[in-house]
């Protein structure tokens, strides 16, 4: 069982990075994108449908953590609490921006909101790449720091930006899929570099996992809660694959946010 439960907390991590790593990668470069807020609102509609589906995978990630592996989960967030409040700070300001930025029609309130998902995207992915540069050294009870931490940090930031470019490829329309297309270069395929992407950010977590005692510290609930799990994860897989059939088709105008 202990072998199914860090199975099942690789395949969750590796999700929430292939597939939220998306929506966070564009939501990096929404101001690069969309020049107007006509088109940043094009932008936003690429990914609107996805986000909450793709956090799913966090929340699965994290409940796993916490009732199989939960001395780990203890020492992870005692350890990482500065990163882990700096990742909450820039998930709910970003979920936030992406809420309320039709819920007014002022030019400065939206202008605020885009600057939210915009800040909050980066300090998303600032922060993985600063709590995985702790875990790729081993460093499970502090912070990251130096050097290495800063360039680990940059270079995760860096991928979560180019997998939402590869996405923004396959999803946007008129200028902000030109201005797309220009950055990601007109000599590659669409579908080739988001795969190239995904497989590295799926490489992410499990290379981070390595290095963590999952199989020592499983708690005595795992009996209990893999085997529901077991049943629950093909239904997340098949909700997920039939959401992006479903919204596969490039976006042509802006949704209401």
């Amino acid at each position: 069982m202990e072998t199914l439960a860090v199975a099942l907390l690789g395949f969750f991590a590796a999700g929430y990075f292939v597939l939220a790593g998306a929506d966070i990668g564009t939501g990096m470069l929404a101001p690069y994108l969309g020049r107007s807020d006509r088109e940043r609102r094009l932008v936003i509609a690429s990914f609107a449908p996805f986000f909450l589906g793709n956090e799913v995978w966090l929340v699965a990630t994290a409940g796993l953590l916490i009732g199989c592996f939960p001395e780990l989960e203890g020492e992870l967030l005692s350890g990482q609490f500065v990163v882990v409040v700096a990742l909450l700070a820039g998930w709910i300001l970003r979920d936030m921006g992406l809420w309320l930025r039709g819920r007014a029609g002022g030019r400065g309130w939206r202008i605020g909101c885009d600057t939210a998902i915009t800040a909050g995207s980066w300090t998303v992915a600032l922060s993985w790449g600063w709590l995985l540069a702790a875990l790729f050294s081993g460093s499970l009870h502090e912070p990251a720091t130096g050097p290495v931490a800063v360039i680990t940090a940059l270079a995760v930031a860096a991928l979560f930006a180019v997998h939402g470019l590869g996405f923004a490829v396959l999803r946007l329309t008129g200028d902000p899929y030109a201005r797309a297309r220009l950055l990601a270069g007109r000599g590659t395929r669409p579908w080739q570099s988001l795969a190239l992407t995904a497989a590295l950010m799926a490489a992410l977590p499990l290379l981070a996992g390595l290095g963590l005692p999952l199989t020592e510290s499983a708690g005595s609930s795992v009996g209990v809660l893999v085997p529901p799990l077991l049943v629950v994860t093909p239904l997340l897989v098949a909700v997920q694959a039939w959401m992006w059939r479903t919204f596969r088709g490039r976006v042509t105008r802006p949704s209401y946010l």
